[in-house]
């Protein structure tokens, strides 16, 4: 075996290891579009999603539209600034994902569902994040919705 093959059969399966570790897209629950990690940006205020304790999606409607969101805050306010404009968002087969709180985007809850602990700095300071069991403090998601709403902005 010459020199350049043993080399080449060195460095060829690491790197074949390496490049499949950098386009492996995660695990998403069934339905949920990928979030492309500081790429997408916030349906609401264009932010890039980029802090992945505190992204949101909504998926649904006749075209299965996927709106992404960099602050569950974010979602909160843009579904009641735009139910007239996607009234599906109602809709209970709508589904409305948020990441979990302790997790770095491998985790996803059902928003509806889930617990929100205050008091965290999320990216657009509405300082919610998702847990998937109440604790100490923990709101509602419809608790949580009116104090998000109560701010106003």
């Amino acid at each position: 075996m010459d020199r350049r093959r043993f080399i080449a059969g060195l460095t060829l399966p690491p790197l074949a290891v390496a490049l499949a570790a950098c386009s492996k897209t995660g695990e998403w629950p069934q339905g949920m579009a990928e979030i492309k990690w500081d790429r997408d940006t916030c349906m609401r205020c264009s932010m890039v999603i980029s802090d992945r304790r505190f992204a949101a999606q909504l998926r649904g409607g006749e075209k299965n539209l996927a709106l992404k969101f960099d602050d569950v805050g974010c979602a909160v306010i843009w579904m009641r600034d735009k139910i007239k404009d996607y009234p599906w968002m109602s809709d209970a087969a709508t589904k409305f994902w948020v990441a979990d709180i302790s997790s770095t985007g491998e985790k996803w809850l059902d928003a509806r569902k889930a617990q929100f602990i205050g008091g965290k700095t999320s990216p657009m300071a509405y300082n919610f994040g998702a847990t998937a069991y109440p604790q100490g403090g923990s709101l509602s998601f419809e608790d949580m919705r009116q104090h998000v709403l109560a701010k106003g902005r």
